[in-house]
Parts: C-alpha cells; sequence; structure tokens
C-alpha cells in the first residue's frame, strides 16, 4: 500500500513528466509550425464533443444497470454479475 506522503508526489511527477513530453513533441514534430498549431486547435476542438459523447454513453450504461439491480439485496451473488 502507498503512503499518504508518496501521492502527491506521483501526481507532481506525473504532470512534470507530461509536460516535458508534450514539450519535446512539439520540438521535434515532423510538421512545420503552422501545421502544427492547425492541428492541434482541430483536435482541441473536438475535445468537447468526444466528452459528451463518452459522458452520454456512460450515463445511459448507468441507468441501465441502476434499475436492473434497483431490487437486489446487495449480498446476493447475482448483484455482481
Amino acid at each position: 500500500m502507498a503512503d499518504k506522503d508518496s501521492v502527491p508526489g506521483i501526481a507532481i511527477g506525473f504532470i512534470v513528466g507530461a509536460a516535458v513530453g508534450l514539450a519535446a513533441a512539439l520540438l521535434l514534430a515532423p510538421k512545420s509550425g503552422k501545421e502544427t498549431r492547425e492541428l492541434l486547435k482541430d483536435r482541441t476542438t473536438d475535445i468537447p464533443e468526444t466528452i459528451r459523447e463518452h459522458t452520454a454513453n456512460r450515463e445511459k450504461v448507468y441507468k441501465q444497470t441502476w434499475h436492473k439491480r434497483k431490487g437486489q439485496s446487495k449480498l446476493s451473488g447475482s448483484y455482481f454479475e
């Protein structure tokens, strides 16, 4: 089990590593700066739509699961199927 003190360190390390990786990817990209900026712009405009799609799918699955398990006892074996 991890110590409570190590969790913030891991999170900070992950964020710093992601930033360094992003910087390296942008500097070493085979495309020009203008092409890379256009690509990033196109990709970032798609993010909200992708999030909405994934959220809608999850919400649908959770509602179906909730209605399916609503009357079941939490201790029954079928609750976890």
